[in-house]
């Protein structure tokens, strides 16, 4: 079988979700310019923010040419996420009866994303006090993210495989999304992958087909200088219903 990069496995993950395998281990990491430093966490304490780095860093680790996830600013795009109406769950039912689901009828927990990820990776931490994830060697990472992929371990009440899948699917959200939302530093995932971005129009291609679009990416939060500025109203709250 010939080699498959990692930007033609990141397009195929990105189609199927969370049900893929984790991605093979990585070369040297490389940097990454950006205008403004990372901003501080708004919902990881220290010891949450150690994890998640070091986990994304595993699910989409950096390589020689191109930034991973820890890089391109992804735990600051899901600490932006948790902290705000979604990791809140402001849209989601509350009120039971709990009752364990098929796979079929989706997210079945009492808990918000922000209660999951305190008590799954509250739980990780205690388990692994003498040894922290962070500090694992990158084989022992994978074996563990692995595990917890595979499921049937208990997170302070979190199944390990619905952790795992929220943790991948924000990961990938992060590495992919506007980086007006946090992530995306740079715009390095669009790059690797040839996404032009947030084009407002295309009227002098539309009706020019098959042809390669070799444009650089632009975000949404693009000044006048090409400058990126993510949402200051980020984590956005959502209004009481009825107001």
């Amino acid at each position: 079988m010939s080699e498959i990069s990692r930007r033609t496995m990141l397009k195929v993950i990105g189609a199927l979700g969370p049900s893929t395998m984790l991605p093979a281990k990585a070369a040297l990491a490389a940097g990454v310019s950006s205008d403004t430093a990372p901003p501080a966490y708004r919902f990881f304490n220290a010891d949450e923010a150690a994890f998640i780095e070091a986990a994304v860093s595993r699910l989409i680790p950096a390589e020689e040419q191109w930034p991973g996830a820890l890089e391109a600013g992804v735990p600051n795009f899901i600490d932006l996420q948790l902290a705000g109406a979604w990791g809140a769950g402001e849209r989601l039912y509350r009120s039971g009866p709990w009752q364990h689901g098929t796979k079929t009828q989706g997210y079945q927990l009492p808990f918000t994303p922000a209660e999951l990820f305190h008590k799954a990776i509250g739980a990780i931490n205690k388990e692994s006090a003498g040894a922290p994830f962070a500090t694992m060697s990158s084989d022992q990472q994978d074996s563990f993210l692995e595990n917890l992929q595979s499921g049937g371990k208990d997170l302070g009440g979190v199944p390990s495989e619905v952790f795992f899948e929220q943790l991948w699917e924000l990961t990938l959200e992060g590495f992919f999304s506007d980086p007006v939302y946090g992530g995306n530093r740079d715009m390095v995932a669009w790059r690797m992958i040839g996404f032009p971005g947030a084009y407002a129009s295309y009227y002098d291609l539309v009706d020019q087909h098959g042809i390669k679009i070799e444009r650089p990416p632009t975000s949404l939060a693009e000044d006048a200088s090409r400058h990126v500025h993510p949402n200051p109203n980020i984590p956005a709250y959502l209004p009481p219903l009825g107001k």
